[in-house]
């Protein structure tokens, strides 16, 4: 994943993989959970790209993009939703789950070890 803010674009195909936990526009970083997978394993996303700008217009190219209301937790629903790899971020505006490990490399090559 990458350092940016999510955009609607990016988050419209994966709506259709699970549950989002952020809305477009918020500041994402590496290792940050932002949703749910249908699945039972992890899913590496980048919820930061952006639609192409070109000079070239096509008919019905802009089309409007609706996502569901991201699903918020409260400090009680991360404690009893977080896995044994993750932590909780707790700051006055927000609760946020990530991965005790932010670099996804280091996660795979550690959980190949265990």
């Amino acid at each position: 994943m990458a350092l940016g803010e999510s955009a609607g674009y990016a988050m419209a195909p994966l709506q259709a993989r699970g549950t989002l936990f952020i809305h477009p526009q918020t500041q994402v970083y590496p290792g940050m959970v932002v949703g749910e997978s249908s699945k039972s394993q992890d899913i590496y996303i980048n919820p930061c790209i952006k639609k192409q700008l070109t000079n070239i217009r096509a008919a019905g190219a802009d089309e409007k993009i609706v996502l569901a209301l991201p699903r918020v937790m409260t400090l009680e629903e991360a404690l009893a939703y977080m896995g044994d790899d993750e932590l909780i971020e707790i700051t006055p505006s927000s609760v946020r789950l990530r991965k005790a490990e932010l670099d996804a490399n280091k996660r795979m090559r550690n959980k190949g070890k265990k």
